[in-house]
């Protein structure tokens, strides 16, 4: 094609070269404005600020704006994209569950995620749950731990602390998808039932900052399964979920009350009865979160001034970071249910039946599980395949800026 001499010679095959490398370009993808369309075919891909890594990103690549980058519609479980946390850890609020890859308790059916409770005594009897072993130390790497902390791989239960009473799940995308800046959506229906903790949030793939919650952590939606739970005269259960921002030097110093924000949903419209969408835009100067694409709150960067840490003497672990440290680095998602533990479910709050346990009691999980007989009725699990008490999650979806 190039017949030519000298320089003319040189000129025409830079001209080939470049249009090879177009043509790679759109043929991978690189140029794209959606998933399945490559955007450089009519030339209008603005190159994105997000980022992304893992098994299902190539090393390097870039995106365009608009760019749909992570979908799962759990048509069927994408092992390829969801790990399970395997562990008795507790999520650090020494809940009641413990975490395990078991499709009695994660699945996909009818077009859904269903994490889905179940009682550890019915797997092993009543009388394990005070003399029982627990040991997640599998013998293939897919069975190891994965939280050792706070007796997470081994614990021996006895009549004042029983073993982990609840089954249930706890997946995420660390290995296979992160991302740093985008718009997210997660719809989901929450679980009904009372002491149900479901959970969508994220966590930075490293470490950047320090532990948490310096390098913070992002929370889609948490809510409670009790229909009756009350404070201050506010439902607080199925009719309320929150979002907020984890982030400070140290766990002492956390400031995420200065950006929690609760939604309460009319009568008959909770949040167990129909599938909501939890949504947020990730800037370099900003996250705005939303439900059902309600935007309900902005926050801006500079997480230092906002926590009001300098008044405590205390070392800034974000002073090399941008002005949004320590969101300025690729998180990953989590999805989970958990149940009980001694944070979240305030023992001032009212629920028929009472809380059959106390947030400060040496043996919370030992008092719940004696309770039983007050809230395992809530959970229907006998009726439908306990799908009441589900978590269900319809899609997973993720945009580039």
């Amino acid at each position: 094609l190039c017949d030519y001499g000298g320089q003319q010679l040189q000129r025409c095959m830079m001209q080939q070269t470049l249009l090879i490398v177009g043509s790679l370009l759109l043929a991978t993808g690189v140029w794209s404005d959606d998933a399945t369309t490559p955007a450089a075919a009519t030339g209008d891909c603005v190159r994105s600020v997000t980022t992304a890594s893992g098994s299902l990103i190539d090393r390097g690549r870039t995106f365009c704006s608009g760019e749909l980058i992570f979908e799962d519609n759990f048509d069927f479980f994408d092992f390829e994209k969801w790990d399970h946390e395997n562990t008795l850890a507790g999520g650090g609020n020494w809940e009641f569950q413990w975490y395990t890859n078991n499709r009695s308790n994660s699945f996909v059916e009818d077009g859904a995620l269903n994490i889905r409770p179940t009682l550890t005594a019915d797997q092993f009897g009543l009388d394990f749950m005070t003399s029982g072993t627990l040991s997640l130390q599998g013998s293939y790497p897919t069975d190891h731990c994965t939280n050792d902390a706070f007796f997470g791989c081994v614990r021996v239960g006895n009549r004042q602390h029983i073993v982990n009473p609840v089954k249930s799940a706890r997946i995420r995308t660390i290995s296979s998808f992160n991302f740093k800046y985008g718009r997210a959506e997660v719809r989901a229906k929450l679980p009904t039932g009372d002491w149900l903790w479901p959970a969508i949030w994220l966590l930075p793939k490293r470490n950047v900052y320090g532990t948490w919650p310096a390098s913070g952590e992002m929370d889609l939606m948490e809510s409670r399964g009790n229909e009756n739970l009350f404070l201050d005269g506010v439902q607080i259960g199925t009719r309320q979920v929150g979002q907020t921002l984890h982030f400070g030097p140290n766990p002492s110093y956390n400031g995420y009350p200065t950006t929690t924000l609760t939604k309460n949903a009319m009568p008959e419209q909770e949040f167990n009865k129909n599938f909501s969408t939890f949504g947020f835009v990730w800037t370099p100067d900003n996250i705005t979160v939303s439900i059902n694409g309600e935007d309900l709150a902005t926050i801006e960067g500079d997480f230092w001034t906002r926590g009001d840490f300098g008044k405590h003497n205390l070392e800034n672990p974000w002073r090399h970071g941008t002005r949004m440290a320590p969101f300025d680095q690729e998180f990953h998602f989590i999805i989970n249910l958990a149940v009980g533990g001694v944070a979240f479910f305030p023992d001032a709050a009212t629920n028929p039946g009472g809380k059959p346990w106390t947030n400060n009691s040496p043996q919370a999980a030992t008092d719940f599980w004696n309770g039983r007989a007050q809230w395992l009725p809530t959970w229907n699990l006998d009726k439908d395949g306990g799908k009441s008490a589900s978590l269900l999650v319809d899609y997973v979806k993720v945009w580039a800026l």
